[in-house]
């Protein structure tokens, strides 16, 4: 059955014929397995996922058990992880930010992490709220005169030592590696992989997680990053 697409989900289809890499080059797509930490995954109701050491253990046992590398998922995936934080609106069932928006990568802490597409640096951040991105990188990448950005989430603070806006990467480049819980806005070690067609005046930021209210836009603006790194 086909899918109708908009005119920028194409765009993005069309620009990659495989599996993008975003971490460690050695790591090939059968290394990868999907993780669900969906609210509608039972399992997690045993674990704290508040707390960033418990959901490790927890994404580690899953990479042990499918024998992976790395785990993946998450975009327009409705989560709890999120209800620790009054950063994203905990205590308003009405505007509660708990959709998210990119696709999460789980590796290591160091793991590279690799440019999906050639581009130059927009902007970058270390974004210090709880549960926020803490470093953050946003690539700008221009196509047949159509701009839009790539932006990766939970860095090293070391990563945006030597970086620079206008510093130009191309794809599989390593611009960057993944931080620790206290340095990546207390999570387990991920890479927040979002893409984002208007940055809407934002600058080393933009919102990776949605309101029910909001998320018709968000999700327009931020389509499926798999159009692009195809995954699945």
């Amino acid at each position: 059955m086909s899918i109708d697409r908009t005119p920028q989900e194409l765009l993005l289809k069309n620009l990659t014929q495989s599996f993008v890499p975003l971490l460690d080059a050695r790591y090939n797509i059968e290394s990868y397995c999907h993780l669900d930490l969906s609210i509608n995954n039972k399992e997690l109701s045993t674990v704290d996922v508040g707390c960033s050491a418990e959901l490790g253990r927890y994404v580690n046992s899953k990479l042990l058990e499918q024998g992976s590398k790395i785990g993946y998922g998450g975009y327009n995936e409705r989560r709890d992880i999120y209800s620790r934080s009054v950063y994203f609106n905990k205590d308003n069932s009405d505007n509660q930010r708990n959709i998210h928006l990119g696709i999460d990568l789980w590796c290591g802490a160091g793991t590279p992490v690799l440019a999906a597409y050639p581009g130059k640096v927009h902007s970058f951040k270390d974004n210090k709220n709880h549960g926020d991105y803490g470093p953050c990188i946003i690539l700008q990448h221009e196509v047949k005169g159509v701009n839009f950005y790539t932006l990766y989430g939970h860095l090293s603070r070391k990563s945006l030592n030597t970086i620079k806006v206008g510093q130009q990467f191309s794809a599989g480049d390593i611009i960057a590696h993944l931080g620790e819980s206290m340095e990546n806005g207390d999570y387990a070690p991920h890479l927040h992989f979002q893409i984002i067609m208007d940055m809407e005046n934002y600058s080393g930021d933009y919102p990776g997680v949605s309101s029910a209210q909001n998320v018709r836009h968000f999700l327009t603006n931020c389509p499926d990053p798999n159009l692009l790194i195809k995954i699945y």
